[in-house]
């Protein structure tokens, strides 16, 4: 039998359904991406740095070997300054830079670029150098480096003579920078591409085992419920398969129970239509008989119509109970009460049977439960405990409580119930003895009803049973019921 499986809807989610893939895979090109952008971009600054200040320990070292020189030549006095002057105009334009000497007057003695010779320099910088501070500085919008060095004297006191400054162009360092910029990002767009094609395939191999899990499930849908589902690729899949699979053999118990239910309740039905019809055509094909026969044959009849009318009761009994909206009329009933009513009761069939009743009250009970319902049930345990004892045998119904539930076993010295079969017995239409039960006038639909009364009471029903030496059923119910 095909079961249709409703699909799992979440409110947020039914317009914008996504694959699973999509944020695997956007996981995947985000945990690849992000740390190669933050890496390049740390590599990229780094040697940036790394360059500028490797000019700038250069300048430093060429403005002190400069300034030494221009000390020892004597320079700023006005002596011979041509061999000199060459090496600065070379150093200025190794560093495409720009190279200034200033004496003592704030004058400048020389000028790499011509521009300001004989002009006087007073600047920030050219004071701080005048009072023996080395100035360094580096503009970044500019791509330049200064720096400002004081030139000591030779003689002892080694006073300030003059300045030393020279700038350093950087914009070469910068345009270098830049192209290795612009090749990173053309390797990063690259390896990107490469990320999101390795990503996508990543989540399709991923998400495969979840595919074909699903195509099992469609093969379910439609009706092949012996299909196999298992699915090992990961622990969810696992997971999710075991429950399924357990769903589906509840669901074919299920149906299984069902198609038995229907069976029985047809061979059930149609027995003593059958014995009725078997009886009357007798009667009709007779003749002429004695009255003793007639009336036997009737009695018979009648027998078979009663058994007919207790199994369609108990059959409505038991549709009653299952509609999930059944309800049940609790009120407070004293059960002590309630057991002697069903014991004066059933004490006539127990004396035919030459079976003793015995109740044994441990205190006194008051609980919440439906009086109808909860009768109904305790009668055929007590009616199964007579009809299935020996002769001169006997049954003890006690009663007892704690704080939290109430407790009633029905105990007998009956014929017992083999072990292979206790798991059954509460199954409808289920006969340990079917000889004996159509014998007693049992429906087999009776433990089924006292089960889904206790279950309706939220309660519990157990089983002890040895074979040849009776059975013990104890109900376990709450003493104040909860909706």
């Amino acid at each position: 039998m095909a079961y249709k499986m409703k699909k799992l809807q979440i409110p947020w989610l039914k317009k914008r359904v996504v694959s699973l893939k999509v944020p695997i895979a956007i996981c995947l090109v985000l945990f690849g991406i992000v740390p190669m952008f933050l890496c390049t971009q740390t590599i990229l600054s780094s040697v940036k740095q790394n360059q500028i200040d490797e000019r700038m320990v250069e300048v430093q070292n060429q403005c002190q070997i400069l300034s030494s020189k221009i000390a020892r030549t004597g320079y700023l006095s006005g002596e011979d300054k041509s061999s000199l002057n060459s090496e600065i105009e070379t150093i200025a334009d190794v560093y495409n830079g720009r190279i200034v000497v200033v004496n003592q007057d704030f004058k400048i003695v020389q000028d790499t670029f011509h521009i300001s010779e004989s002009r006087l320099h007073i600047a920030e910088t050219v004071i701080r150098s005048f009072q023996g501070e080395t100035v360094s500085r580096y503009n970044r919008d500019k791509h330049y480096f200064a720096q400002a060095m004081p030139i000591y004297s030779l003689s002892p006191d080694k006073h300030v003579e003059g300045v030393l400054v020279m700038t350093a162009s950087t914009e070469a360092m910068a345009r270098l920078t830049e192209s290795v910029g612009d090749r990173l990002v053309l390797f990063q767009v690259i390896l990107v591409l490469v990320l999101v094609l390795a990503a996508v395939l990543a989540a399709a191999m991923m998400v495969r085992p979840f595919k074909e899990f699903q195509a099992k499930l469609h093969h379910v849908e439609q009706g092949a419920l012996d299909t196999d589902i298992s699915s090992e690729a990961y622990r969810e899949t696992r997971d999710i398969s075991n429950s399924v699979a357990q769903t589906i053999t509840k669901l074919q118990e299920a149906d299984q129970s069902r198609q038995e239910f229907v069976s029985n309740v047809s061979h059930e039905l149609k027995t003593p239509i059958t014995s009725i019809r078997v009886l009357a055509d007798s009667l009709m094909g007779m003749g002429e008989v004695p009255v003793e026969l007639y009336r036997e044959f009737m009695e018979d009849i009648s027998n078979e119509i009663d058994r007919e009318s207790k199994i369609i009761d108990d059959l409505l009994s038991l549709v009653k109970m299952d509609k999930s909206e059944a309800e049940l009329n609790i009120s407070q009933v004293n059960l002590n009460v309630l057991v002697e009513q069903i014991l004066k009761r059933l004490r006539p069939i127990a004396n035919r049977r030459k079976v003793e009743l015995i109740f044994e009250s441990i205190r006194e009970v008051t609980a919440d439960v439906d009086e109808m319902k909860l009768s109904l049930a305790i009668t055929n345990l007590v009616e199964n405990a007579i009809k299935y004892n020996m002769e001169e045998g006997w049954v003890r119904v006690t009663l007892d409580a704690d704080h939290k539930f109430f407790y009633l076993k029905v105990q007998d010295s009956g014929i017992g119930i083999p072990e292979d079969v206790q798991d059954r017995i509460f199954e409808r239409f289920y006969r340990v003895d079917k000889a004996r039960s159509r014998e007693t006038g049992g429906s087999g639909l009776g433990l089924a009803i006292t089960r889904n009364v206790v279950l309706m009471h939220k309660g519990a029903i157990k089983l002890s049973s040895k074979e040849g030496e009776g059975s013990t059923f104890t109900l376990r119910i709450p003493l104040n019921y909860i909706a």
